[in-house]
């Protein structure tokens, strides 16, 4: 019999059951998001280069091709933000599942320029939802796992990049820029085929007040991992943090001056989007926003990189060939070696993380991807620009995993807060 006014939050219920068989469904879904995402994003790398030789297009009309993705990006992150927490993490889905799986096929078959960057500022749109996938997944996991978790929940983006470096080695050569693009989109057609099986999360559903489906999505995960849930009633918070939740020592002040009644429920996207920029909040959110900026620059610069300095190298080697092949086998190559990259450094991100400390780590990582960038401001023989260009991504990727898992972290502190 359950104790006489006994409760429990979300967290204590999802520490009391573990992470188990229910998890890895939810992860692989959600990875999935991931790997269509990396595969998106990846394929500027290849798609820009055979465009401008095909379409005789200037080198400001090809980084058009790449800004109209990254524009669609800023538009669809706060739109489908917005989706999420108001009508549900599922919802938030659509825009890597339909949008992105329909305008990433379409733009396949584009028949001109003006065509191919709406339909891929679309996608760029569709491509913003990326971060619900990664509240959601986290939504599921115990608190205590969540670092060691996401560092296993970005392996995915690193599998997507390896995959769409693979198939652009294969497919680009023999077929042609449009056939990579329209089978770039699988990914996101498998996400919108099971979309209608994929639970809501049940700390959304006790935000919303809605508690008792909240207690029945727990049930559910508490039957599949074969546990139960802890004895009482469950609550949407506690005054306090939930137990085994710390927060990291900078946030402390933040947490313990909001007060732990508060809720969020009723309020509007806007309002809450305002709350951001409120006397308490406004430091932590330009310092997060200023962080992600960083590391996204600095990621997304080191892939692109990698694609100009390949042809660069191919123009210099020989301009005939380069006027007949604009990619030889030097950027598949460099691609596919940076992109393995990503391992070791999701493997420096895990050591990191939990023995120095999520800021110092950051700080490692952006110290020495900016050391192996330095020389590249000099010409470089190709074996060493990609040996420097795969020391960069290393470094880079594990500091974006690092600095993914603090932000989710002050997420999660502030949802009990506000």
């Amino acid at each position: 019999m359950a104790e006489q006014g006994h409760v429990y939050t979300v967290d204590e219920a999802l520490t009391h059951v573990g992470f188990g068989k229910y998890q890895c469904f939810v992860l692989a879904y959600a990875g999935l998001g991931w790997v269509a995402e990396a595969m998106e994003i990846m394929i500027l790398s290849f798609v820009g280069p055979t465009v401008k030789s095909e379409w005789n297009l200037s080198s400001t009309e090809e980084s058009l091709i790449t800004t109209s993705v990254f524009a669609g990006l800023v538009v669809g992150a706060y739109a489908w933000g917005l989706v999420a927490d108001n009508y549900g993490r599922r919802m938030g889905f659509l825009g890597e599942a339909l949008v992105t799986a329909g305008a990433g096929l379409l733009s396949s078959f584009s028949p001109n320029y003006i065509t191919l960057i709406t339909l891929r500022c679309l996608v760029g749109v569709g491509l913003g939802s990326g971060h619900v996938f990664l509240s959601w997944f986290l939504e599921f996991v115990p608190p205590s796992n969540r670092g060691m978790w996401m560092v296993i929940f970005s392996s995915f983006w690193t599998i997507g990049s390896v995959s769409e470096a693979i198939g652009a080695w294969i497919i680009m050569p023999r077929l042609d820029w449009r056939w990579l693009l329209g089978l770039s989109s699988i990914p996101s057609f498998i996400l919108l085929a099971f979309l209608g099986f994929q639970p809501e999360s049940p700390r959304y559903l006790c935000l919303k007040g809605r508690t008792a489906e909240a207690h029945r999505a727990l049930e559910k995960i508490a039957q599949v991992n074969k546990t139960k849930l802890p004895n009482g009633k469950l609550v949407a918070r506690r005054s306090t943090l939930p137990t085994g939740e710390r927060a990291p020592p900078e946030l402390v002040h933040l947490l313990s001056s909001n007060g732990g009644n508060k809720t969020t429920e009723g309020k509007s996207g806007l309002s809450l989007f305002l709350m951001l920029f409120s006397s308490k909040l406004a430091r932590t959110t330009i310092l997060l926003w200023l962080l992600l900026f960083g590391n996204s620059f600095a990621y997304y610069a080191v892939v692109l990189l990698i694609s100009e300095l390949s042809s660069l190298d191919t123009r210099c080697r020989s301009p005939l060939m380069f006027s007949h092949h604009p990619q030889d086998a030097n950027l598949y190559i460099d691609e596919f070696i940076t992109s393995l990259a990503e391992i070791p450094g999701l493997l420096l991100a895990a050591i990191l993380v939990d023995t120095a400390g999520r800021k110092l780590s950051i700080t490692i990582m952006f110290t020495l991807s900016c050391l192996f960038l330095l020389p590249l401001v000099t010409y470089q023989s190709n074996i060493l620009t990609t040996g420097l260009l795969f020391g960069a991504r290393m470094c880079v990727m594990g500091a974006f995993t690092v600095s993914l898992i603090y932000a989710a972290e002050v997420k999660l502190m502030t949802l009990f807060t506000v």
